[in-house]
């Protein structure tokens, strides 16, 4: 009972996400905008931890007939992809016009596709195709005040991603690098703090060690997808036959 108990408060732990993408629309609707960005560093941090919780708690055993995968599915979508695209609609981040709507719905449209890929996370932990990480791209257009035309190119060139077959980096679960990701992580959640204390100036440092994570980010999941790719075609090439020598 008490293990099923620590199960079902993992999936309140992970349902409160739900909660928190509404909170993150509703800052942006009130112009609050630091507060959507710190609601939306919370939400990380839930998404970040409640699938060891998950694991520790057995709760697939405990509660079986409960689709944990699914309730996470739900909440990514609400917490990484519409309540960011809220959030850039509000800031005025997007064009007036037909643009706008135009640009606001390629995000949602292509992570509902994404969402759906029963390959969408790889048997290796990794992420098949842009892992729908639109509260990154509304971070850093907010703190670094992009101009329209950049964040126009940004969300083409990411909705585009969406459907090709480049593996990137869980970084949670990825076993490859798994411990230095880690660390990395934490300390550029540590980058996304400091550069909110100091919206809307902000520290270049702070900003570079930021984006030195997405530089090494990008640059895992490059080597993800070579190795993954040398892996199957080695597994598809067949040997050669033995040359048996004269009868």
């Amino acid at each position: 009972m008490s293990r099923r108990l620590a199960g079902m408060a993992v999936h309140l732990y992970t349902a409160s996400g739900s909660v928190l993408a509404l909170l993150i629309v509703l800052a942006a609707f009130d112009g609050n905008v630091v507060a959507a960005l710190w609601i939306g560093l919370v939400a990380l941090v839930v998404d970040g931890t409640d699938g060891m919780l998950a694991r520790s708690a057995r709760v697939k055993e405990t509660i079986p007939w409960f689709d944990g995968a699914r309730l996470d599915d739900i909440v990514d979508y609400l917490t990484y992809v519409f309540a960011p695209v809220v959030l850039l609609w509000t800031t005025g981040a997007l064009p007036e016009g037909a643009a706008g709507w135009v640009l606001a719905a390629l995000p949602l449209l292509s992570s509902s596709y994404q969402f759906c890929r029963v390959d969408a996370k790889t048997d290796d932990h990794t992420f098949l195709g842009f892992p729908s990480y639109w509260n990154v791209v509304a971070f850093y257009v907010i703190v670094l005040d992009l101009d329209r035309g950049t964040v126009a190119t940004i969300l083409v060139v990411c909705s585009v991603l969406v459907f090709v077959p480049v593996r990137y980096l869980y970084p949670s679960r990825t076993q490859a690098f798994r411990t230095l990701s880690l660390v990395l992580t934490a300390v550029w959640v540590g980058t996304y703090a400091l550069l909110l204390l100091d919206y809307p100036t902000v520290d270049p440092w702070v900003v570079a060690l930021s984006l030195a994570y997405l530089g090494y980010y990008l640059a895992v999941s490059g080597y993800l997808t070579v190795a993954a790719r040398r892996r199957r075609d080695g597994a598809g090439r067949v040997p050669a036959p033995a040359d048996a020598g004269p009868p």
